[in-house]
């Protein structure tokens, strides 16, 4: 289930913690972020590949397309058996920006994005049917987990795709990792 749990950037002391998908849309929205859950069709194979996952949501991109103009659109897939696992989750895990904006659309599987505006660190966890899309210039970072499963689709406005530029801050060792966040959550 899809969950907003908002921090002070100076603490762990949680000020908010959300799971209804309407509640989350809107205290996202304040800070700029887009949240929505899109309906999934039929179940795709495990293995899908791209153009498999990409005709299955042909509607909802062709609309976001409309509106946004993406010059790429892709999809990214992680599971545990990847052998550079750890080196794709180390390149998210420290906190960046974009002059993009981030658009990802959950087809399966988790992740957590922390977007870092305000003074607070909104952790929010995005599962299977669940759209994120980060305003350019929002300092943020990701986390896949230790044994990632995730499937999405990307989005970019520029044909370059994802580039990052790090803010060199050390905020995301100070909060709770995609695992620790999990565990927390399980209790």
């Amino acid at each position: 289930m899809s969950l907003l749990t908002v921090y002070a950037d100076t603490s762990l002391d949680t000020a908010d913690t959300c799971h209804d998908r309407h509640s989350i849309s809107e205290q996202l929205g304040a800070i700029g972020v887009r949240f929505e859950h899109w309906g999934t069709p039929a179940e795709l194979a495990a293995d899908a590949d791209q153009e498999s996952v990409l005709d299955a949501y042909r509607a909802e991109i062709e609309t976001l397309n409309r509106q946004y103009g993406f010059q790429s659109i892709d999809v990214v897939s992680l599971t545990p058996d990847n052998p550079k696992k750890e080196e794709l989750r180390h390149k998210f895990l420290a906190e960046h920006t974009h002059a993009d904006f981030e658009v990802r659309f959950f087809v399966d599987g988790s992740g957590l994005f922390y977007l870092h505006a305000n003074n607070k660190v909104y952790c929010v966890l995005c599962e299977r049917g669940d759209l994120i899309s980060v305003p350019e210039n929002t300092t943020h970072w990701f986390d896949m987990g230790s044994e990632p499963f995730f499937k999405c689709i990307r989005f970019f406005v520029v044909p370059d795709g994802w580039t990052g530029e790090f803010t060199g801050s050390d905020i995301a060792t100070h909060f709770p990792d995609y695992d620790t966040f999990i565990a927390q959550q399980a209790r």
